[in-house]
């Protein structure tokens, strides 16, 4: 897959567009399939973009300084703080902070992986001792655990798994 900065003409916006390979894209181009989704217009063209240069793998992430207190130190990622910059500040300090809140959570939780809804259950129904945990489960798994009385809440900012970070 290839990821395309495009730009539409009349209105200027700019947005994604995801392609099997630039013959793909320069393919529906052609036939008049890649439209703006903001005004519907087909007088799109690719817009300039950074290129995207991965880092090593021994080079440390610069963290991005950002206003107002962090909990502990925590900062949120780079991507975090680029969040929707046409976002007003005031939406887009509330996004901050609650990346950081989130980040705050996770300290003081454990990580179950697919496990969640299992140990979930288990510490609700006095099977395992209660503990603040995290992990991943399926749409139908959350929804059975509601179903059953069991609090549980959506993670808002994607998160590695222990072991998957570079």
């Amino acid at each position: 897959m290839i990821v395309f900065e495009l730009s539409c003409s009349p209105g200027g916006h700019r947005f994604e567009g995801w392609f099997a390979s630039s013959d793909d894209y320069a393919g529906q181009q052609a036939r008049g399939l890649v439209t703006c989704p903001e005004c519907g217009s087909a007088q799109v063209a690719k817009a300039p973009m950074a290129p995207a240069v991965p880092r090593k793998g021994n080079q440390q992430v610069a963290r991005p300084q950002v206003d107002g207190p962090q909990p502990d130190g925590a900062q949120p990622t780079a991507a975090q703080a680029q969040t929707a910059p046409d976002l007003p500040p005031a939406a887009r300090a509330a996004l901050l902070k609650i990346a950081a809140l989130q980040a705050e959570a996770l300290k003081h939780s454990r990580w179950v992986g697919k496990d969640f809804a299992e140990d979930a259950r288990a510490m609700h129904y006095g099977e395992k001792d209660a503990e603040l945990i995290h992990g991943e489960a399926s749409v139908k798994e959350a929804q059975a655990l509601a179903e059953e009385g069991i609090g549980v809440a959506p993670v808002l900012f994607p998160i590695a798994p222990p072991g998957k970070v570079n």
